[in-house]
């Protein structure tokens, strides 16, 4: 074959390959590749969110989130499912809800931000770049998710089925039923208090997604191979809407929110459920110090107007005083007691 033939068949072969490109239908943004989890969020403002997602009119405060890596659900995660961790997903449904803003605290994002202020340190940052100390946002809460995995098998409902009808057709229905398996994920989240440690809320979620494994023998090995890849994305969408409906609870139950607290006591005094030959709550409890000046300050930053503070109780301050104690289900005397004091320090 000549020299000349060859090119021109090289270029019929690359004009084909080219038409090909053209006819694999790529497209951005398929629906078919999406989670409940989609869109994008940039600050205050979201793109594309699911309608799914409970959603507030202002943050809560700020939230990290908190992956224990050594627990066994995280390793099916990653090691057999094939998943990232699921923080990347929660990071995406808690800014575009606007309940609350996320802070960085993770491993690697925390040595990059080091990392950052010790270019600064070497004097090697040209000027004005500001790395300096008292700049990084304090995490108000800590949000902690697990998952409980689970992986049914409902292939004997095929094989009825397929007995019950017969023939050819019971024998496809039998195979698409043995290979037909429910997974199932149900999802917990976990949101404490990082100054007290106090849980604030708790809330679980689960979905459940049907798949036809057993495709691949009615219509061949091709089929089935290919499906058998969708499996596990299809384990992820699961554990995405789990993740979901367990956040929505969660919100939905925190628009209601009201204070837990120990009357009488204060949260760590000693509580209700008192131990025989435990130690008394006044000696495990810590005294308020907190002068009348202190104290009027205080009142006043949380509304309870007591007028300009001068560290003297006249009338306006025990008004004050009184609708606190009220407030908070105390004793109303109008009278810094060490219970008030305690509520004021907290």
């Amino acid at each position: 074959m000549s020299r000349t033939s060859l090119s021109t068949i090289a270029a019929a072969c690359a004009v084909l390959a080219l038409a090909g490109c053209e006819t694999t239908n790529m497209k951005m943004g398929s629906s078919d590749a999406k989670t409940v989890a989609t869109g994008a969020a940039a600050g205050g403002n979201s793109a594309n969110a699911s309608g799914q997602l409970e959603r507030c009119s202002a943050p809560l405060g700020t939230v990290s989130l908190v992956e224990n890596q050594d627990a066994g659900w995280y390793t099916i995660l990653r090691n057999e499912y094939k998943l990232p961790p699921t923080s990347n997903l929660l990071r995406l449904l808690i800014q575009q809800s606007n309940c609350f803003i996320v802070v960085e605290r993770g491993a690697a994002g925390m040595r990059a931000m080091q990392r950052e202020r010790d270019l600064m340190g070497s004097g090697e940052m040209r000027s004005g770049s500001n790395f300096g100390k008292g700049q990084m946002v304090a995490s108000d809460y800590g949000l902690s998710p697990e998952i409980i995995f689970s992986n049914n098998d409902a292939g004997g409902m095929g094989g009825v089925l397929g007995g019950l009808i017969g023939g050819g057709s019971g024998r496809a229905i039998a195979a698409v039923g043995a290979g037909t398996k429910t997974r199932e994920a149900s999802a917990m989240l976990t949101l404490v208090d990082n100054r007290s440690g106090v849980q604030v809320a708790a809330s679980e979620g689960s979905a459940s997604k049907t798949d036809f494994a057993g495709f691949g023998s009615i219509f061949g090995g091709g089929g089935g191979g290919a499906l058998g890849g969708y499996q596990n994305t299809a384990q992820g969408k699961v554990i995405t809407a789990a993740f979901m409906d367990a956040y929505n609870q969660m919100v939905v139950a925190l628009r209601g929110y009201q204070t837990q607290s120990v009357q009488g006591q204060g949260l760590g005094g000693g509580g209700k459920l008192g131990v025989d030959g435990g130690a008394a709550p006044s000696q495990t409890h810590a005294v308020a110090v907190m002068s009348p000046l202190e104290a009027q300050e205080r009142l006043n930053a949380l509304g309870y107007n007591v007028g300009t503070p001068d560290g003297k109780l006249g009338p306006r301050s025990a008004a004050a005083i009184r609708q606190f104690q009220k407030d908070r289900g105390l004793a109303i005397n109008g009278q810094l007691d060490r219970n008030t004091l305690d509520a004021l320090s907290r």
